[in-house]
This record gives structure tokens, sequence and C-alpha cells, in this order.
């Protein structure tokens, strides 16, 4: 219960990555606050689990790609649970092909919610931040970004654009005592690689030293411990959970 009396907002945490980090942290003791875009079904589930853990919840409907619903996001979660310690930028949307073939609505797409809800989320909560002299941010970014995949010349470049930003704003903030590292999955079990066909998973299994895909608490696990007194002096770290995949 190492983060009890702390509040977290997670984004994008109605499946996946984003529910298993939002329910770990709740089993961590934290307040949870999480915004989901589209599915009021997965988000009623996942508030309803973690209501079942005894901590406070709050979900929203919100859009990362709005500064202004961000900052709504922000002030809601201060008024009603009465603090703000904790941000997981963890929304994210894929839309693969090769550069020849994208769009630039399929750019645009990526790029604004991977890496510019990333600026309007930490936008919106960092002067709380800075003020109370205390806080800490991860990106959920991935291996992609560190190394590029083809057929993602938009996902890698805002993955990558999470990375940097985590790198930079690490520093402009250090003095503040507000730590920023960012975690880099590589391939998980979640709906964004159910598209994958046989031939593609076995040739993305043969590329993990560890012979398993990751599953999203392998992940949450790393955040939860990042957001730990065990890791008060790391900062401005890419933390990969890949199975040894970048090696």
């Amino acid at each position: 219960m190492h983060l009890k009396g702390r509040t977290a907002i997670v984004t994008g945490a109605s499946r996946g990555i984003g529910r298993a980090i939002a329910l770990k942290l709740a089993q961590d003791g934290a307040n949870i606050a999480f915004n989901y875009l589209r599915n009021d079904q997965y988000a009623g589930s996942l508030e309803k689990e973690i209501k079942a853990l005894g901590v406070p919840v709050m979900a929203f409907k919100a859009d990362v790609r709005d500064l202004d619903q961000a900052r709504k996001v922000r002030e809601t979660v201060v008024s009603e649970l009465g603090s703000l310690d904790i941000l997981i930028n963890n929304a994210g949307i894929l839309k693969d092909s090769a550069l020849v073939m994208m769009t630039p609505e399929d750019w645009h797409a990526v790029i604004d919610t991977n890496l510019n809800g990333t600026f309007n989320m930490t936008r919106a909560v960092i002067m709380t931040f800075m003020k109370q002299k205390r806080g800490d941010i991860i990106n959920i970014a991935s291996v992609s970004g560190l190394y590029g995949m083809a057929r993602q010349v938009n996902y890698s470049s805002s993955k990558g654009g999470m990375i940097a930003f985590a790198k930079s704003l690490a520093k402009e903030v250090a003095g503040h005592n507000i730590r920023v590292n960012a975690v880099a999955p590589g391939f998980v079990e979640t709906d964004m690689i159910s598209h994958l066909k046989e031939d593609q998973l076995k040739t993305a299994l043969d590329k993990i030293p560890l012979g398993r895909l990751g599953k999203p608490e392998d992940v949450a696990n790393v955040v939860s411990f990042l957001l730990s007194p065990d890791a008060a002096y790391i900062t401005g770290q890419i933390i990969q959970v890949d199975g040894g995949m970048g090696m």
C-alpha cells in the first residue's frame, strides 16, 4: 500500500495496459481517476472493480487531444479527491501502414492522441505539481519509439517523442521534486496486437528471448515500482518491458 493517500490520473485506462495500471495502483492504495474516449461498458466495469478495492475512483469521458478537457479533468480531480500526485500518460492508438500509403489523417490521428495528448495532460497538471513541490509522471511509450518499426512511422514517431518528452521534462522539473520516467513495452497481449496474423505473431515471438508475449500486468508492475519509495532516486529513465526484445 505504498501509494495510500496519493491520487493518480491514468489516461486511456478502460482496456489493456491502462486498465492494468489503474488496477495495480488502486491495489497499491492510490485514489484513481481515469479517462476514456468511447467505451462506457469497459469504463464502467473498471470503475466497479476499483470501487471493490475500497479506494475512491473517478471516470472521465474526456479526450486527451483537447487541452481544455485535460484541464477540466485536473480541476475536478483536485476538487473532488483533494490532491493530485501522479500522472500516467497511457492513452494511445495505432494506425499502421507503409509511409507510401499513409494518409495525413492517419499521421495526425496518431500524433494528436499519443504525443499531443501527453503534452495536454502534462501541461494541465504540471503547475499543480510544481506548486506542491512533488509529483510523478510516467509516459507509457514503446520499444517502437526506441528502435523504430516498419509500417509504424507515425506510431514510432509519437512514442519516440514521448521518450524525448520524458527525458527533457525530467531535467526541467527535477528541482521541484518531480520525477519523470517512461516505460517502453514490447509486444503485450492487448487489443493493439489482436490484428496480427499467425505468421506475424510467430515472427514477433522469434525476436523475444523470453519466448512469450508480455502481459499488461508486467507493465503495471514496473509502473508501480517506479512510483514506490524504492525508486525515489530514478528520473529521466526509459525502462524497457519487452522480454529482452531490444537487446
